[in-house]
This record gives C-alpha cells, sequence and structure tokens, in this order.
C-alpha cells in the first residue's frame, strides 16, 4: 500500500509563506495524482490543488490561485505545496491525497490515499 506523510505546517503571520511536504512510500507506481485539501475547524473538507504525477498538469482552487504553487519531485516521491502569501482564512489542517487516476479530479471520493494532516495556522 500507499503511506503519505504531511510536513512543514506551522504558524505564520498574514502575509508570510509556507512548503507543505507530502512524502509518499510503500508500493511505486508510474502515473496518478497527488491532491492538497484543507479543512478548518467546522468547516467541510474542501479541495486546494491537484498534479499529476508524470505530466505535472496542475490545478488550482480559485481560492488560492496566484498565490500557492503545487509542485512535484518524482525522484524522492514527494509533492510540495508553496502558499505566499498566506490569508488568515488560509487557517486549516491540511491533507494530501493521492489516486491512481490521472484526470486531476477534485472529487475527494477519488483520492484512496490519504495523510494524517499538517496544522497551518495564520494569524491577522
Amino acid at each position: 500500500q500507499v503511506q503519505l506523510v504531511e510536513s512543514g505546517g506551522g504558524l505564520v503571520q498574514a502575509g508570510g509563506s509556507l512548503r507543505l511536504s507530502c512524502a509518499a512510500s510503500g508500493r511505486t507506481f508510474n502515473s496518478g495524482t497527488v491532491g492538497w485539501f484543507r479543512q478548518a475547524p467546522g468547516k467541510e473538507r474542501e479541495f486546494v490543488a491537484s498534479i499529476t504525477w508524470s505530466g505535472a498538469s496542475t490545478y488550482y482552487a480559485d481560492s488560492v490561485k496566484g498565490r500557492f504553487t503545487i509542485s512535484r519531485d518524482n525522484a524522492k516521491n514527494t509533492v510540495y505545496l508553496r502558499m505566499n502569501p498566506l490569508k488568515p482564512d488560509d487557517t486549516a489542517v491540511y491533507y494530501c491525497a493521492a489516486t491512481t487516476s490521472e484526470i486531476l479530479t477534485t472529487s475527494q471520493t477519488r483520492y484512496n490515499y490519504w495523510g494524517q494532516g499538517t496544522q497551518v495556522t495564520v494569524s491577522s
């Protein structure tokens, strides 16, 4: 199976930046999609960004477009999410997820592997 571990969260002021990492281990695969989702307390989990593993095609939620950048390093089996500048509304637990499908899907049900999340807190 595939295990995903997020890291890089923390406490920053509005206007600051963070880079989250999602490291994959276990079985390897040549294609698929990795997505980032986030969930604030009392709110539903929402899509943030996604990237295909082989072609590096990307898609972003409108709320983060122009501020967040998703990228991947195939050799390191790692996907990154650069967040700059951060806003207080970005405060949430951020999760990475993976699917073997290469369709840049935003549907949570299509992602069958999930990490445990990393906390991002942005102060005003």
